[in-house]
């Protein structure tokens, strides 16, 4: 029943994309400067690497040089002097203003701008944009993905979950595929990192964060064409969890060890002038482990597919049955070497998260010098 349910809700999701073509625009006017294809080909770049306030998945031109863009739009929440919702169809891409309440907003470079009837824009002296910015939040293309792919694993885990409780835990179908790879995150990251006695408090965190990433990384590689983990915002918001669970969760080993890191090795006026230079040290590598964390995700999923969109764009450029063909040929090369890089940096991301967890769990056995003293006053 429950599987029945879920795939009538796809088919009707299906339906709405394939059949909602909601908007037009017309092409630049004659009198413009027509871009080179370069140029276009770079913007076209940029594009696909920011999020929107609509779900498009393509766009063609039709004879009478209207641009369509096939897709539906998605709720607009702002907050300005109030609670503003609107649909993201009152924009058409970027071609209109939207006009709620007797104001008006302009989307520009994928974000929104009040601006009065004109749509005009100020600027100032480094050409940035001036005009109020009202909280933003709106439900994105990256947020739709984010919740698809929440609802798509908590499905697929109860599932499973079923599964195993009426076969008496032995994996079936799609189970045979997945628990190998939680028996790996449990047995070759959670527990040589962690340690046996407090491993399972972080495994549920440790196996979430993993097949989201690799889940969002996979989804970007499909015709959707959402970079969720390619925006700084997503890799923050999920460092930033390492981060609190870390220093949340930390011993009080842990913590001796960053403001006292030489312990009882010297004598306290000894470590005096070490510790100017060391203990800032340490505080600062603090902030540095979820900052390499959310660099190293957000810089491989953005390079891999900027390198992709422009071998693709290639094509364009050569239009030659050399020059299309070979760089046809090293972006589906690379789209391959893509699907080894979305569960890469899955994987790397929850072992250094699992890393981080085992310095904060660590435990001193601090009476172990002391076990045998009884036994030698007994000699």
């Amino acid at each position: 029943m429950r599987k029945t349910l879920f795939f009538k809700v796809l088919i009707a999701i299906a339906l709405l994309v394939s059949t909602n073509n909601f908007a037009s625009e017309s092409e630049a006017s004659s009198d413009e400067p027509k871009q080179d294809i370069k140029t276009e080909i770079k913007e076209y770049i940029q594009h696909h690497l920011q999020d929107s306030h609509d779900f498009s998945l393509f766009s063609y031109t039709d004879e009478a040089g209207e641009h369509h863009y096939v897709g539906f739009p998605l709720p607009v929440i702002l907050w300005d002097d109030g609670l503003k919702v609107f649909s993201s169809s009152k924009f058409h891409h970027g071609g209109t203003l939207a006009e709620v309440d007797g104001n008006y907003y302009k989307l520009y470079h994928s974000k929104i701008y009040k601006t009065d009837a004109d749509g005009t824009i100020n600027y100032d002296e480094e050409n940035h944009p001036t005009n109020v910015q009202p909280i933003d939040f709106s439900i994105t293309k990256s947020v739709v993905m984010i919740f698809l792919t929440c609802l798509l694993m908590f499905w697929l885990f109860r599932s499973l979950a079923s599964s195993y409780a009426k076969n008496g835990s032995v994996p079936v179908g799609v189970g045979r595929f997945f628990e190998p790879i939680v028996v790996y995150i449990r047995d070759d990251i959670a527990k040589p990192n962690i340690g046996e006695k407090k491993y399972a408090r972080y495994m549920p965190y440790l196996l979430t964060v993993f097949f989201f990433i690799w889940f969002l990384n996979i989804f970007g590689l499909t015709p959707l064409g959402v970079n969720v983990t390619g925006n700084i915002a997503v890799t923050v918001a999920l460092a930033l969890i390492t981060f609190l669970l870390t220093n949340l969760t930390g011993t009080k080993d842990y913590w001796k060890h960053i403001f006292d890191p030489l312990g009882d090795t010297m004598p306290w006026y000894g470590k005096i002038p070490i510790y100017i230079i060391l203990v800032p040290i340490e505080i600062l590598g603090i902030f540095i482990k979820p900052f390499a964390l959310l660099i190293r995700l957000y810089a491989n999923m953005q390079a891999g597919h900027i390198v992709l969109m422009s071998l693709i764009g290639l094509m364009f450029i050569f239009k030659s049955w050399i020059g299309s063909p070979l760089s046809f040929g090293l972006a589906f090369a690379i789209s391959l070497i893509e699907i080894l890089v979305a569960v890469l940096q899955a994987y790397i991301f929850t072992m250094l998260s699992a890393l981080y967890f085992g310095f904060a769990a660590e435990e001193h056995d601090h009476d172990h010098g002391h076990e045998e003293e009884p036994e030698l006053a007994h000699l």
